[in-house]
């Protein structure tokens, strides 16, 4: 008998460390369920999903697929129905509404991709981002500058959002959610309604938010452009993750390359285009090799 079988039996075995233990964001099969009507709609299917304090990571899918559900689920505007949730030290399952409020103000800040939801429009950008911090009772006139100078809107201080154009709104919104440091960014198509360029100056200052202020930073984008220029692009299908693209920069060699992503229970979504490729349906055969899993579509000979 083995010596740690001996020491799971006297008890002396340390416990299997909880899954994404060390991250700051960690969805353990998480589910939402929304009710329309009589019907029942999944916009999460058991969805896993860590993200490593300091990260940047942007998430795409087609719409529908439930990105934006599950930014809603991490910034505490909606409840998760079924899983495991947590960021930083909050349980977003056993929340009550006073801790939501309290996780919002403290842990998160959020960016819309409507200019017109991030900014209230009489008031100037200094103003929109010390709003926040006067709600916390930590206002300090020069981080508020300082805010802005971080995201190069500095000269737009004393304007108002209809004096701003569409990428100014946008960076004045970020520094506006950075306004009480919270851990976490979160931002939903922040691109989406802006131009190649703006788009880019948008995206320019989420990572100087990152990079700068350390902030960990989850990004929902269409943009393929904005995907490729982060370390690590997480697509989901179906309302869970499938696919995960890692950036490697080797001495200015950029490289590309694509994992699919294994669920806790051991579920991989093959792409589409490989099933039809090989008439892969209902059921598929599998063998263990010595370095790799075989597949093989059903009837097939090996």
């Amino acid at each position: 008998m083995s010596e740690s079988t001996l020491e799971a039996l006297r008890g002396d075995a340390k416990p299997a460390a909880q899954f994404g233990h060390d991250a700051l964001v960690v969805c353990d099969n998480l589910v939402r369920i929304f009710q329309s009507g009589s019907v029942e709609v999944q916009a999460l299917q058991g969805l896993d999903l860590l993200v490593d304090e300091g990260e940047m990571v942007a998430v795409v899918g087609a719409s529908g697929s439930g990105k934006s559900t599950l930014l809603s689920v991490l910034s505490g505007m909606d409840a998760p129905t079924a899983g495991r949730v947590r960021v930083g030290r909050w349980d977003l399952m056993a929340m009550q509404a006073r801790d939501r409020l309290a996780y919002r103000r403290q842990m998160v800040g959020f960016v819309w991709q409507q200019t017109s939801r991030n900014l209230l429009p009489y008031l100037t950008a200094r103003q929109n981002v010390a709003l926040p911090m006067t709600a916390s009772r930590r206002h300090r006139a020069a981080r508020v500058d300082e805010l802005l100078d971080l995201v190069s809107v500095g000269h737009v201080a004393d304007r108002r959002p209809r004096e701003m154009s569409g990428g100014e709104q946008q960076r004045v919104a970020i520094a506006t959610a950075l306004a009480n440091d919270p851990q976490l960014l979160l931002a939903d198509e922040p691109t989406g309604e802006l131009d190649t360029t703006t788009a880019r100056e948008v995206f320019d200052a989420l990572q100087t938010a990152n990079r700068e202020s350390g902030t960990t930073v989850v990004v929902v984008t269409h943009d393929p452009a904005v995907s490729g220029l982060v370390e690590r692009t997480v697509a989901i299908r179906d309302g869970r993750t499938s696919s995960e693209v890692l950036r490697r920069d080797a001495g200015g060699d950029v490289t590309h390359e694509e994992y699919a992503v294994m669920d806790r229970a051991g579920r991989v979504q093959v792409p589409r285009e490989y099933r039809e490729a090989l008439a892969m349906t209902r059921r598929v055969r599998l063998a263990l090799e010595a370095d790799h899993l075989a597949v093989w579509p059903d009837g097939s000979a090996r």
